[in-house]
């Protein structure tokens, strides 16, 4: 095997984690603040890259379209809330209808093709695959950081508002958020919307690192959230109690899926299987605190005997 090659494809891993780190920050929204389950993220990871590409291709300013594209994230997230608080839709199934109906709406915006692409030459794209080697500020690895800082200090300034704080009432304690008085409906729509416009974001930046935007470029998404989220808390959960450095951990968590990831197939994994090698990730993850309170019970019990 040839450890220089694995060398080489470390910035891509890493560039590509980063990226995906902010779509787990929107997983970790939802799935951790919220104490909801959405699987809106599958297809609003393919409407931010498709809303942010389209325009660009129609003459649009690059931050406009990317403006435009967490918009259009944001938007899905609404309805995800409306079917869920309005239709009384538990919010797996709303997430499900969602992203269904995102599928169509994608390829509507493209124009009904499978992909579109974009090319750096003729585009002025935030980041790009092609300058992931440099050393200089063009890297994309130095870009996402900063978005990524942006996007933390931001969530960590709103959830210290009053607003953010009824936020997360609402996901640790619904029933006693609605005994004081938090309207516990438009806390969970709020939190959809700050989700998905988060994964739209880091989907218009995927689409413009790799060069092109697909249709099915979503699908598994919520599962590579969840191992970043997963491996964020189960590393770095006793570190990191501040909320910044969870959100800091769970970017950190998408990172090192991708390093596992490059280094799988560095070994020799057929890409194939890359789906299934992402569920074993997470089901690992998710079952070792399990087997640490498991452990723990029985060794409690033993001392005790």
């Amino acid at each position: 095997m040839n450890f220089t090659a694995l060398l080489n494809a470390m910035p891509g891993a890493i560039a590509q984690g980063l990226i995906w780190g902010i779509m787990a920050i929107g997983v970790y929204i939802t799935y951790k603040v919220l104490d909801l389950a959405d699987l809106t993220v599958d297809g609003t990871m393919a409407t931010g890259g498709a809303v942010c590409v389209m325009l660009m291709l129609n003459g649009v300013n690059v931050w406009l379209a990317l403006l435009c594209a967490v918009l259009a994230g944001m938007v899905a997230g609404l309805l995800t809330g409306v079917f869920h608080t309005a239709m009384g839709i538990p919010p797996i199934l709303a997430g499900i209808l969602t992203q269904l109906s995102l599928y169509s709406i994608n390829l509507a915006v493209m124009d009904f093709k499978a992909n579109q692409g974009i090319n750096v030459t003729k585009y002025a794209l935030i980041v790009s695959q092609r300058n992931v080697r440099t050393a200089g500020f063009s890297n994309p690895i130095w870009t996402v950081l900063i978005f990524l800082a942006v996007l933390i200090a931001l969530l960590y300034w709103f959830f210290g508002t009053e607003l953010g704080c009824s936020l997360r009432a609402t996901g640790a304690n619904e029933a006693m958020s609605r005994a004081q008085g938090i309207n516990t409906n438009v806390a969970k729509i709020l939190g959809m919307m700050i989700s998905n416009g988060i994964v739209a974001l880091s989907s218009a930046l995927l689409s413009h690192y790799q060069g092109f935007v697909d249709v099915n470029m979503g699908r598994g998404a919520i599962v590579i959230g969840l191992a970043a989220v997963i491996i964020s808390e189960v590393l770095f959960g006793r570190l990191f109690r501040n909320f910044a450095l969870k959100l800091t951990g769970v970017a950190l968590g998408a990172v090192l899926y991708y390093i596992v990831i490059q280094i799988v197939l560095w070994l020799g994994l057929n890409t194939n299987l890359l789906k299934l090698l992402s569920a074993l990730i997470v089901a690992v993850f998710l079952g070792i605190p399990y087997w640490k309170a498991h452990m723990s019970a029985r060794k409690g019990g033993g001392r005790h005997a």
